[in-house]
C-alpha cells in the first residue's frame, strides 16, 4: 500500500503478475484436467468493491480484475459443466495482516462484527463452493467480510 506516484512500473508488473496472471494461468492449467462437475475457486478481496483507505489503488485494480476474469470464465467453462467463483474475504487474521497488527485497529472500525475473520471461516466457505451443494453457483464474487462492505 502506497500512493500511486510511489509505484514503479516494476511494482505494477509484479503485482499484476501475482494477482491476475497467477489465477489465469492456474485456471488454464486446471481446466485441461477437469471434467464435468469441476470447481474453480479464486480468492479475491472485498477491497475490489470497497476501499476505505488510501494507497490501495493497484491492489484494488488486481482484485477487481480477478472478479471480472471469474465472470468471463464462467461463460467459457459453464458449457463444460465447470463452475468458477471468486471468494472475497474481508480482513482476515494472517501473517501478512494480523488481527493485532497496526492496520487492524482501523480496519475493525469498518467491520460490522468488529473482528477479523479466522482462516478456517474462509476455508469453510471455500469448501462449500467446492461441494455438490454449490453446483448452480458460477461467475459469482461472494463476500465473506463480517459486514466490512455493508
Amino acid at each position: 500500500m502506497k500512493p500511486v506516484d510511489d509505484f514503479s512500473l516494476d511494482d505494477f508488473d509484479r503485482i499484476v503478475a501475482v494477482n491476475v496472471k497467477g489465477p489465469f494461468v492456474a485456471t488454464q492449467e486446471a481446466v485441461r484436467h477437469m471434467g464435468k462437475g469441476g470447481r474453480i475457486i479464486n480468492i479475491g478481496s472485498i477491497n475490489s468493491d470497497y476501499v476505505p483507505y488510501a494507497g490501495g489503488a493497484l491492489y484494488v485494480l488486481t482484485k477487481a480484475a480477478v472478479a471480472g476474469l471469474t465472470k468471463g470464465l464462467a461463460r467459457d467453462l459453464g458449457p463444460r459443466g465447470i463452475t468458477i467463483n471468486n471468494v472475497q474475504p474481508g480482513p482476515t487474521d494472517t501473517e501478512m495482516n494480523p488481527a493485532s497488527g497496526e492496520f487492524a485497529k482501523q480496519a475493525r472500525e469498518y467491520i460490522a462484527l468488529q473482528r477479523y475473520a479466522h482462516a478456517d471461516e474462509i476455508a469453510d466457505f471455500v469448501a462449500y463452493l467446492a461441494s455438490p451443494g454449490a453446483s448452480f453457483i458460477t461467475g459469482a464474487s461472494l463476500p465473506i467480510d463480517g459486514g466490512y462492505a455493508a
